[in-house]
């Protein structure tokens, strides 16, 4: 994640910690876990990494097992877990996993299509101690709902939405940007200022699942730096406006980069400030400071991984899973850098984008170690542009 509010408005946040690892032990280093709790869904998203329907999935890690994986992760010293799906609140046990990870010291957030948050169920998200909720939207009105495969699945979203809101829940917004929707994103920045939503991310495209129907509807390079201008500028709006809003973008670490060559035209010394933050915060963490485990109890290098398992945690510990870099790809993720091809490997911002996401280059490839397709930064910004600042 790229925390522009942080880096632009110099606004700091509770996952600075995670987010900036300054002169940090790699080796102690321990990931974000994202349990797809529940592969259902009620809706039918076209983006859909986990390509999920609305029905029962067969050998889905039962109460006991979720908690058997939350001691594990909390041995681990996991910081954050995250419940995710298919569609987390359709899992009748989330409560009480909640509880079980909340008493026992973990930090808990859900990602959710938002539908289903009912004024009962905001107040139980509330009071069972959820730190934070997403919510995606990737729309407004008629937009999101063909996005979504639902009619009125955006008026249900922005009604849990106002029920969050309703009871004092932290919630920001999901925003995944595509050819579909990326005219729609002046309209979201109004509905964030409206709605007292606390933040918002706005996601890349990833080829995984039903996302890989999607690879000619991803932006080009033109319209990405469009979208990501819009998000600067806005950025810059909330703070003379005296706005507090997080706002983060994610899976494209060459919005780190661009970012400082905009800024280095207009304010050297802030650029070299927000360079050394993204140095700190490393780039893409795959396999790093991101993990996923899915509804099946199997353990992956990033939520858009789910073809590749590095093992199960119904028959080996998360940890021990996710330190052991016996399989090639784990090994390779871990310190991935001798492996890039294409551009990557003389780029002067590999150190703040680590590759970018490795699983779109396989997608559009068919070779994990080619360039990201979606890396919208010119030759002359890759090689031929001042260098940055020394490493502190």
């Amino acid at each position: 994640m790229i925390s522009f509010t942080g880096l632009l408005n110099d606004i700091t946040s509770y996952g600075d910690n995670l987010r900036y690892r300054r002169n940090a032990d790699e080796s102690k280093r321990r990931p974000i876990a994202v349990w797809n709790c529940s592969r259902r869904c009620n809706l039918n998203c076209v983006h859909c990494y986990a390509d999920s329907h609305d029905t029962d999935y067969a050998g889905e890690l039962t109460t006991e097992d979720g908690k058997a994986l939350i001691r594990d992760l909390k041995e681990f010293n996991v910081p954050v877990l995250l419940f995710s799906g298919g569609e987390p609140l359709m899992r009748k046990d989330l409560f009480e996993l909640n509880t079980y990870a909340r008493e026992r010291g973990l930090r808990t957030v859900i990602s959710t299509n938002g539908t289903l948050i009912t004024p009962q169920v905001a107040r139980k998200i509330k009071d069972t101690g959820f730190e934070y909720i997403g919510v995606s939207l990737d729309g407004i009105g008629k937009n999101n709902d063909r996005f979504r495969g639902k009619i009125g699945a955006y008026d249900d979203a922005l009604n849990g939405i106002r029920n969050l809101v309703d009871v004092g829940q932290k919630v920001g917004l999901r925003f995944t940007i595509t050819g579909h929707n990326y005219k729609d994103m002046p309209l979201l920045f109004d509905l964030v200022e409206k709605e007292a939503v606390n933040r918002i991310c706005f996601y890349h495209l990833a080829y995984s699942g039903r996302g890989s129907d999607l690879q000619t509807k991803d932006l080009g390079a033109f319209d990405t730096r469009r979208a990501i201008d819009d998000i600067y500028n806005w950025v810059l709006s909330l703070a003379k406006r005296g706005i507090n809003k997080e706002v983060l973008t994610v899976d494209n670490h060459a919005d780190g980069a661009y970012l400082y060559l905009k800024v280095k035209k207009e304010d050297p010394a802030r650029a070299d400030a927000i360079y050394h933050l993204l140095r700190a915060n490393g780039g893409n963490a795959s396999g790093v400071g991101i993990s996923n485990i899915d509804n099946l109890g199997n353990v992956h290098g990033d939520q858009f991984w789910q073809n590749i398992s590095f093992g199960n945690v119904k028959q080996r510990k998360f940890g021990d899973i996710w330190m052991d870099t016996s399989h090639e790809l784990m090994g390779k993720l871990k310190d991935r850098q001798p492996y890039l091809k294409g551009r990557c490997p003389t780029c002067k911002f590999l150190d703040i984008c680590n590759g970018n996401l490795r699983v779109r280059a396989w997608a559009a490839t068919n070779d994990v170690w080619a360039d990201d397709p979606a890396c919208y930064l010119t030759d002359d910004e890759v090689f031929k542009t001042e260098t940055p600042p020394l490493k502190k």
